[in-house]
């Protein structure tokens, strides 16, 4: 790797010696291990919820026996769609079929399936919480946008009719069911109504991209782009260079956190974004230019051992698997892109490093992930979240982030050579 350091100090910046030492093969083998034992946890049946019988359809579900997922893997929610994502950019990535099968399995298991569920379903629960309930219920872009960009993947891999037709409910859902503010930002009824979340421009953007995209129809990309500068606006926090997790409109004023995942989903819907942007969008060089912003303020923030925390501005808060991973992912594919300098390639590598260090056991799984976090208007509340191994909210992110360090690494090789 003496090659690679090289051209590191000639572009003006060094790099950790471990850096120096981490291979691309050695990279490449992290991520196949996180992303096999995704496929080797993923089942695609139901279970007994009293007495734990399995069942392989639903058809095989007695009509008295309330039934769930077998395995979380299965389950239909936001970052389902994320981890497909994932999994498909991991497949063109490697050129490997078997992760781009998991996510054509997730999804089909889904439209196989949640019929069965909505027939049944008695409203005694919240729709969230019932096998496949987010699939016909649009409430919150949860319920759809990050789904429905994972459908739009696989929907260009396997053009089944349901597919399509889910595609065309959500972007109804979003852009014209959502609830908005006079100038079009899209907020949710909770916690007080008409709430800015800053993890809905991941649970919004990535699917408008996209659906630009398949359509050609450029109301999505300008919807994406209005809703960027808008979330930037409202969230941005211009002395400590971090977004609030949160906007309340009745007050008008912020959250009490910076919470790190949120400021994650921000990068995340940015880097989609501008992977589907067309290059003469007149507005395309703000994205660019908020995107380097949010970047760079980041950079101060990550800590001594190359990780950034579950509250961003809070160090005695914890080192958060998730968040970091999505730093990363950002810096470098920004990188990669054109987007961002190289100077802050060293950010990005010191951070994959620590992250392989610190949160990637030798078997895959990911330690630390922050769980699924609402809004709350104390701080104690994020400091005590739990973490947990191999939350669906973090692992499509370490995936994405070291094909990304990858590309970067060969890009920075292919410089100097």
């Amino acid at each position: 790797m003496a090659a690679f350091a090289a051209v590191l100090f000639a572009t003006g910046f060094t790099v950790p010696a471990q850096s120096q030492q981490s291979s691309t093969a050695e990279d490449e083998q992290v991520i196949r291990k996180v992303a096999d034992y995704i496929l080797k946890e993923a089942t695609f049946q139901f279970v007994d919820e009293e007495n734990g019988k399995l069942y392989a359809t639903t058809g095989d579900i007695p009509k008295n026996r309330e039934a769930k997922f077998s395995s979380k893997y299965g389950e239909w929610h936001y970052t389902n769609g994320v981890v497909n994502m994932a999994m498909l950019h991991l497949a063109d990535f490697l050129n490997e079929k078997k992760y781009a099968d998991y996510a054509k399995k997730h999804v089909a298991f889904g439209f196989d399936n949640y019929k069965f569920f909505q027939k049944r379903f008695k409203g005694d629960r919240k729709h969230h919480q019932y096998p496949f309930g987010q699939l016909w219920t649009m409430q919150e872009l949860d319920d759809c946008g990050a789904m429905g960009a994972s459908v739009i993947e696989v929907y260009k891999r396997e053009k089944r009719k349901e597919y399509k037709e889910y595609i065309d409910l959500t972007a109804r859902h979003i852009t014209e069911r959502q609830d908005r503010l006079q100038d079009k930002t899209l907020v949710r009824k909770f916690p007080q109504e008409m709430t800015l979340w800053a993890d809905d421009l991941y649970m919004s953007v990535p699917f408008l991209a996209r659906m630009g995209n398949l359509t050609g129809d450029r109301k999505y990309f300008d919807d994406a782009v209005h809703q960027i500068l808008s979330f930037d606006k409202y969230l941005w926090h211009p002395d400590k260079g971090i977004y609030y997790h949160c906007y309340y409109s009745d007050n008008q004023k912020n959250g009490v956190a910076h919470w790190g995942r949120s400021n994650g989903w921000i990068i995340l819907a940015q880097t989609h974004l501008l992977s589907y942007l067309p290059k003469d969008h007149p507005k395309r060089q703000d994205v660019i230019n908020n995107l380097q912003k949010q970047l760079i303020n980041l950079s101060r923030y990550q800590d001594e051992k190359g990780l950034w925390h579950q509250l961003i501005d809070k160090p005695d808060s914890y080192a958060e698997t998730s968040f970091s991973a999505m730093v990363v992912q950002g810096i470098a594919k920004a990188i990669n892109e054109g987007w961002l300098d190289k100077r802050y390639a060293s950010v990005a590598l010191t951070g994959w490093d620590a992250l392989k260090k610190e949160m990637i056991e030798a078997d895959g799984q990911v330690k630390d992930i922050c769980v699924g976090t609402g809004i709350r208007n104390d701080l104690v509340f994020y400091y005590t979240r739990p973490a947990r191994p191999n939350e669906k909210h973090g692992v499509g992110s370490v995936i994405d982030a070291g094909v990304e360090v990858i590309k970067l690494k060969k890009m920075l090789e292919e410089k100097k050579s």
